[in-house]
């Protein structure tokens, strides 16, 4: 699992969890150093990634939604200045296919597409990962890029009672929903604390993903492809909002149960 973000910070809920190998994980400032030094937003790649993949069963703040494998931090933000291109994300995308990752969360976005981050992420849906990305939080029309892709899925958030985030953003592109409103995460200098935005929504749908994934290649000794792993999220998705897909809440909640259970099983394990 590879988390495309602000960097790579230490934390006592992710002891174990982070995968750095010899590479240049900092995309943005071209060195093998993913750590987190932004001088805005530093942190955000933390918290993302302790939703998706935070320790469980060890009694401290928080339970990711998996419970094993190893997240990759890309380090996509300038340390000088913060600044995230779409020329950063290209090739943090390659960079995560080249490494192993199967499934890559990209809790960033623009309102720009840009051809050859289109290029990369169509290259490594073709090589079976899967690309999940928030989709903006200004509350409008218009999913933020690169959600709005035809080759990821595109997230927005709710709130603990299943409504619609007031940030999240809306459109045709939007595929699912999972809660983005006051979620437990893992902050700096082994803290916790709660965020807010379809960043936090999207990791969840990644970890659900994931466990997918894994579970997939058990029982059936080969990957799912990215169309597979598509049509049983939206299959086993909880319908909100107007019947059907809709441009508020996509096929609707992510629900891991489903996913799991007999009901679901023609789509999800055929």
């Amino acid at each position: 699992m590879a988390i495309i973000d602000t960097g790579y910070l230490a934390h006592v809920d992710m002891a174990g969890r982070w995968y750095l190998p010899s590479a240049q994980l900092d995309v943005a400032d071209g060195d093998a150093d993913p750590t987190d030094d932004t001088p805005k937003g530093r942190g955000h790649g933390l918290a993302v990634a302790s939703v998706l993949g935070a320790v469980t069963g060890n009694a401290l703040g928080m339970a990711g939604v998996t419970w094993q494998g190893r997240v990759l931090p890309l380090k996509v933000a300038r340390s000088r200045d913060g600044e995230i291109t779409t020329a950063y994300l290209a090739t943090a995308v390659n960079r995560a296919v080249d490494l192993g990752a199967r499934v890559v969360n990209l809790s960033v976005g623009g309102p720009i597409s840009d051809p050859a981050l289109e290029n990369s992420l169509a290259s490594a849906r073709q090589q079976g990962v899967v690309l999940v990305a928030a989709v903006g939080n200004s509350g409008t029309d218009g999913i933020f890029y690169p959600a709005g892709s035809p080759s990821v899925i595109a997230v927005g958030a709710v709130n603990n009672t299943k409504q619609k985030a007031y940030f999240s953003n809306c459109g045709q592109e939007l595929d699912l929903v999972a809660p983005g409103q006051g979620v437990v995460a893992a902050l700096p200098n082994d803290d916790y604390g709660s965020g807010s935005g379809t960043s936090f929504a999207a990791p969840v749908v990644s970890g659900v993903v994931a466990l997918y994934m894994s579970h997939f290649k058990a029982q059936k000794g080969s990957w799912p492809t990215p169309d597979q792993v598509y049509a049983c999220l939206a299959a086993a998705a909880e319908d909100l909002g107007p019947s059907g897909h809709d441009t508020g809440y996509g096929f609707g909640l992510v629900r891991a149960d489903r996913i799991f259970s007999s009901a679901y099983a023609s789509v999800c394990f055929p």
